[in-house]
């Protein structure tokens, strides 16, 4: 989930069903903001408690004024790049630090580097050894 102009929030979760995305969307976005998606049946149950506008990727529809997904697709993207780029694959084991590592980026894509790297050390909360890594 993005907020126009501002941050991501990305997760991995373990089905893309209504259920699913619906509770995802509930613990995340205020019951007042308007939600833009595609057409996907998993995001169907949304309707009920947003206001929901739909853009219809199966129709060739993209873009119907304000309506648009291009930039969580934007996300996506960069996430993509990220993992078949820099690290060629990941398991479902580690993916969820993946995520993490480029809602970070995202979410602070307008700092400096070095701003970037004082916010993550200052965020440190707990270090993994190797044999956690390797045996957990």
């Amino acid at each position: 989930m993005v907020e126009r102009g501002g941050k991501v929030t990305a997760r991995t979760v373990d089905n893309v069903k209504s259920v699913t995305l619906t509770a995802e969307i509930i613990r995340n976005v205020k019951e007042s903001a308007t939600l833009y998606s595609d057409e996907w049946l998993g995001y169907k149950g949304v309707s009920r408690i947003y206001d929901h506008s739909i853009v219809k990727h199966n129709q060739g529809q993209y873009v119907n004024g304000r309506i648009h997904t291009n930039t969580i697709e934007g996300f996506w993207s960069l996430l993509k790049r990220g993992i078949f780029g820099i690290y060629h694959s990941t398991s479902k084991k580690y993916l969820q630090m993946y995520v993490d590592e480029f809602v970070f980026r995202y979410n602070t894509r307008k700092g400096t580097e070095s701003e970037r790297f004082n916010l993550l050390l200052n965020n440190i909360e707990n270090r993994i050894t190797y044999k956690e890594l390797i045996n957990g």
